[in-house]
C-alpha cells in the first residue's frame, strides 16, 4: 500500500471512527451514567470487536453477501431491532442514587459482539475492505484493520469522555434521565440513513 493510500485509509478511519453513530452515542450516555473508568471494557470492546470485524469482513464474510444478497436484509432487520431495544434500555437507564446509577455498563463481549448488528460499523468495514483492499489479500486486510484498530480505540474514547465532563452537570435525577432520553433519541436518529437510503 503506497504512502498516499495509506494516509487516506488513515483519514477514512478517523472520520468514520471519531464522527456520531451507536457506538459513540452509547459510549456518551455510559460515560455520563457510569464514568470512564467503568466504561473501559465496552471502549475496548467496540475497538477489539471492531478490528476483528473488519478482519473477517476481509476475508470471507463479503464473499457471502456478494452470493447471498439477501442477508443484506436479514442484517439490517437484526440490527435495526437491536438499536431500537437499545434506545430503549438507553431511555430508560435508572437515575442515580447516590453517587452509583443503576444498571451495569456494556461489557466487553457485549460491546464486540455489538458490532455485529451496527449498521455503522457494517458500513466502515465494507467500504474500508472495498477501497483499500480491494484484492482481499490477508496482507492489505490485516493492514486494514490494523490502522482502524489504532485509530479506533482514541477516537471512541473521546466520547466517553465527552460523556463524564457531561456528567457534572447531570447532578440531579431529572437531568440524567432527559439526557438519557436524548441520547436515545439520537440513537433511533442514527438509524436515518439505514432506513431511508440504500
Amino acid at each position: 500500500m503506497t504512502y498516499d493510500l495509506l494516509t487516506a485509509l488513515a483519514g477514512f478511519a478517523l472520520v468514520s471512527s471519531i464522527t456520531p453513530g451507536p457506538n459513540n452515542l452509547m459510549l456518551m450516555a455510559s460515560g455520563a451514567n457510569f464514568g470512564f473508568r467503568r466504561s473501559i471494557p465496552h471502549m475496548l470492546g467496540i475497538g477489539i470487536g471492531f478490528t476483528v470485524m473488519v478482519v473477517l469482513v476481509g476475508i470471507g464474510l463479503m464473499g457471502v453477501f456478494d452470493a447471498f444478497p439477501i442477508t443484506h436484509l436479514i442484517l439490517k432487520v437484526l440490527s435495526v431491532s437491536y438499536l431500537f431495544w437499545l434506545a430503549w434500555k438507553i431511555a430508560n437507564a435508572g437515575a442515580p442514587k447516590g453517587s452509583e446509577t443503576e444498571g451495569h455498563p456494556m461489557t466487553f463481549l457485549q460491546a464486540a459482539l455489538f458490532q455485529w448488528v451496527n449498521p455503522k460499523a457494517w458500513t466502515m468495514a465494507l467500504t474500508a475492505i472495498t477501497l483499500y483492499a480491494p484484492d482481499r489479500s490477508l496482507v492489505a486486510v490485516l493492514l486494514v484493520a490494523a490502522v482502524f484498530g489504532a485509530i479506533n480505540l482514541p477516537s471512541v474514547s473521546t466520547w466517553t469522555l465527552m460523556g463524564q465532563q457531561m456528567r457534572r452537570l447531570l447532578t440531579r435525577p431529572a437531568l440524567l434521565i432527559g439526557f438519557n432520553w436524548t441520547m436515545a433519541a439520537l440513537l433511533v436518529a442514527s438509524l436515518y440513513p439505514v432506513l431511508f437510503t440504500g
